[in-house]
């Protein structure tokens, strides 16, 4: 007995069942392969974000010393209290005046050396050589009578204040050197330290605050 050939329906019904079944399969594949990369996305883009933060920390942390060692070598005028500190951010952004007087008797470092250099060159100003002495070094005395100018300028510490990273927010937290090193209130007077104001857990367990 011959068995009856299948029509073009019933075989066409056949490969769209396929294809769907293929498809789910597909789509439970993706799903599944999407759950699995989700976590390690997001902990990707949690540890960029912490090494922002520790950047911007760096960054705001040596602006503060670089105001604070230009203050201990006079450069700057600094309020009483506040130990050379800069009493705000903001001022570390706007800038100082800064003196290139310093502690050298009227002449900074850097123009002491600029002077040398001068000297050392046989350029106009430079005293004559007493006898014995090489004609291309100049002696301190030499140099503290010639005229060097001493005009102050404007020096900005930090560009820009950064946005904190957790937060989204250009506010961080400040410490002054009267606070206690985990203080979370600011006494005012200077800023001595920053820290983040989130409240956060770092990948390694530590707070974001304590960094």
């Amino acid at each position: 007995m011959q068995r009856p050939t299948p029509s073009r329906n019933t075989a066409r019904n056949s490969i769209a069942g396929l294809t769907l079944l293929e498809l789910i399969l597909a789509c439970t594949i993706l799903l599944v392969l999407s759950s699995a990369a989700m976590p390690l996305a997001q902990m990707t883009i949690r540890r960029q974000r912490e090494s922002e933060l520790r950047r911007d920390l760096r960054e705001l942390r040596n602006s503060i010393d670089r105001y604070k060692d230009a203050a201990d070598k006079n450069q700057i005028q600094t309020e009483v209290g506040s130990q050379g500190y800069p009493p705000d951010l903001q001022t570390l952004v706007d800038g100082v005046t800064v003196s290139v007087s310093g502690n050298t008797g009227g002449i900074s470092a850097s123009a002491l050396a600029g002077a040398s250099s001068t000297a050392q060159f046989g350029s106009a100003g430079t005293s004559t050589p007493a006898p014995g002495q090489n004609a291309g070094t100049a002696t301190s005395s030499s140099l503290s009578t010639q005229s060097l100018s001493t005009t102050p300028s404007k020096v900005r510490f930090l560009r820009k204040i950064p946005v904190d990273p957790m937060t989204g927010k250009a506010d961080w937290g400040l410490r002054a050197i009267q606070d206690a090193p985990d203080s979370h209130s600011w006494g005012g007077s200077n800023v001595f330290d920053v820290y983040s104001q989130s409240t956060g857990t770092a990948a390694d367990g530590s707070k974001y605050a304590d960094w």
